[in-house]
């Protein structure tokens, strides 16, 4: 099925930060996400306001405008707001761009806010884009101190006996890609006078420091968070677009206008995350939609203005909960769709109408089992199951009787002049009954060699032989060329054909049902089938997952040995075993 691309010509808010720091999700913006069937890669940036975020996100959006600009010590972005695109690397996907108002706002004064917005950023991305200028220094690190505070802004588990360890060890299945934007950078990128690359840079920043002091404490706190978190970090540095003066005009500034140092990386930056970003997921690698990305800001902020902390278990089960049921009614709305193509093509027999049936089903459980997912998928391909049985028979009854109702009308058109005959009296004649009988056989003749009659072709034919029954019985009788002794025989003759039509609709009646429970044994095999294929895929999915991210913590601890903190290298050992321990569950 293909699905339209969105197009945005300006970005819209998509969390109201009001006044009075509640947030509030837009209508608008739901909307428009609510259409967007495709995976979408959602690209996030935080960061202190007034440090060019806007600016980046209209580069990664191809525009020179957009995302509205400032040119004074005031924020622009207020809440997060929102810019849907085709995606330029990959079809049949869209760009999210989420720019998110400034963190460390003199004029709000509220720290808790900025923190549930970094964390929203979070929950929504697939790449977090965390956007600072000058170096990274330890300055840079303090201001990123929202990402120390993650363990008690965000759950993973609705409920968990050890929410330290399982904060450690699942974070990072759902934590986007990072990557650190380092505006205005004119340093040289070298250590102990050998060059470095930008990731050589980053890493060499997060290094620890060695000691036990508060300080140093406090010190290594988000260094260490960072690492935990974001297991796949990249860093991009940037000198200033232009001059002072020009940079109060940024948005009116051509191509050659802009300094070939900032230029450079730009399109660098925005050609990795093009090429490299992937969809965003929920954990189980289940990729998401913009319908499924409007369930989840809604359910994570009504969290956050509820004074709840954002439980990612809690916001997925709802949302598959609204997915599964959405999955049946589109699959039964498939069904009806191709039962409706096929039954146009004048289906015959009960076999051809099984066999239509069973190719509509397949596609539509198809249907059903791509978007469906979660631990409670069974209970709702069983409803659509049971809703495809109802669906079966209501085309069973409807093809019976199209088939009827054809039948009727051809015996109706074969009969007309045995019907002229009976009102005119022609057969209450010596010899009439004989040519009663005989037109009669000439009519169920004419009647067989029509094509298309359908399943219901015997039973009609019986009920016209029926309702001239009382007919042929007054004529018999007044059949004076005939004696008694003979009438009886002829009356013996048609109560023997009557019963032998009547038995053979019996035992069409018994096929009918033996291919019908057949079927459904059928369907009963084709729905368990497909739903260990699918089970199957999100098992190997899930393994993948947890294998991708037992490796990146084993990098760490390796990390950690060369640096020499042992101590912190070996708490991994416990993390990697829940991990572990997960998948094992899983498998």
């Amino acid at each position: 099925m293909m699905v339209p691309e969105v197009y945005m010509e300006t970005p819209i808010c998509l969390i109201n930060n009001r006044p009075d720091g509640k947030l509030v999700t837009e209508e608008r913006a739901m909307r428009l996400l609510l259409g967007i069937r495709q995976p979408v890669v959602v690209v996030a940036i935080v960061g202190l306001y007034r440090t060019g975020k806007s600016y980046l996100m209209n580069r990664l959006a191809g525009k020179g405008k957009g995302f509205p600009l400032g040119a004074t010590v005031q924020g622009k972005t207020k809440g997060i707001w929102m810019w849907c695109l085709p995606h330029p690397r990959r079809p049949d996907h869209t760009l999210v761009l989420l720019d998110t108002e400034g963190l460390g706002d003199v004029q709000k004064g509220d720290t808790q806010n900025d923190s549930w917005i970094f964390a929203l950023a979070i929950l929504l991305s697939s790449i977090l884009v965390y956007n600072s200028m000058g170096t990274i220094d330890q300055v840079a690190l303090e201001n990123l101190h929202y990402v120390t505070e993650l363990t008690k802004k965000i759950h993973i588990k609705s409920s968990s006996c050890c929410q330290e360890q399982e904060n450690s060890a699942e974070f990072v299945r759902f934590f986007p890609a990072f990557i650190w934007a380092v505006r205005d950078f004119t340093l040289k990128l070298e250590i102990d006078g050998r060059p470095i690359s930008e990731d050589e840079y980053l890493e060499n920043a997060l290094k620890l420091e060695h000691g036990n002091t508060e300080q140093i404490q406090r010190c290594n706190m988000p260094r260490l968070y960072i690492r935990k978190f974001f297991p796949s970090r990249k860093c991009f540095t940037f000198d200033r677009p232009a001059n002072k003066r020009k940079l109060q005009r940024l948005e009116e500034l051509e191509e050659e206008d802009l300094e070939p140092d900032f230029l450079e990386p730009v399109t660098t930056f925005c050609e990795h995350i093009w090429n490299t970003s992937r969809p965003k997921t929920v954990p189980g690698g289940r990729v998401v939609s913009g319908t499924m990305l409007t369930h989840l800001a809604k359910s994570y902020v009504e969290a956050i203005n509820s004074g709840q902390i954002p439980c990612v278990e809690n916001a997925v089960q709802a949302l598959a909960k609204i997915e599964n049921a959405a999955a049946v009614r589109e699959a039964i709305s498939r069904y009806e769709e191709l039962m409706e193509k096929r039954m146009k093509l004048s289906i015959e027999g009960l076999e051809e109408l099984l066999r239509a049936h069973a190719m509509s089903e397949r596609e539509a459980t198809g249907v059903f089992m791509t978007r469906a997912f979660g631990d409670h998928i069974a209970k709702f391909q069983t409803e659509l199951a049971q809703t495809l049985f109802q669906k079966k028979k209501e085309f069973c009854e409807r093809n019976e009787q199209e088939s009827l109702n054809r039948c009727h009308t051809v015996l109706m058109d074969l009969s007309q002049e045995l019907e002229d005959g009976i009102a005119k009296g022609i057969y209450s004649v010596p010899g009439g009954y004989q040519q009663f009988l005989g037109k009669q056989r000439e009519i169920e003749e004419k009647y067989r060699l029509v094509s298309g009659r359908g399943i219901q072709a015997e039973k009609a034919l019986e009920g016209f032989l029926k309702s001239k029954k009382s007919v042929a019985e007054s004529i018999l009788q007044m059949e004076k060329t005939l004696s008694n002794k003979e009438k009886e025989i002829e009356a013996e003759r048609a109560r023997v054909q009557e019963a032998q039509l009547q038995q053979l609709l019996i035992e069409q009646e018994t096929a009918k049902w033996t291919q019908m429970v057949e079927d459904q044994k059928r369907s009963y095999e084709e729905q368990r089938r497909q739903l260990q294929e699918k089970r199957e895929r999100e098992k190997r999915a899930w393994q993948q997952e947890t294998e991708w991210m037992m490796e990146q913590k084993f990098m760490e601890q390796r990390r950690l040995l060369e640096e020499g903190f042992h101590q912190t290298a070996s708490k991994l050992k416990s993390e990697i075993k829940h991990l572990e321990e997960n998948n094992a569950w899983h498998t």
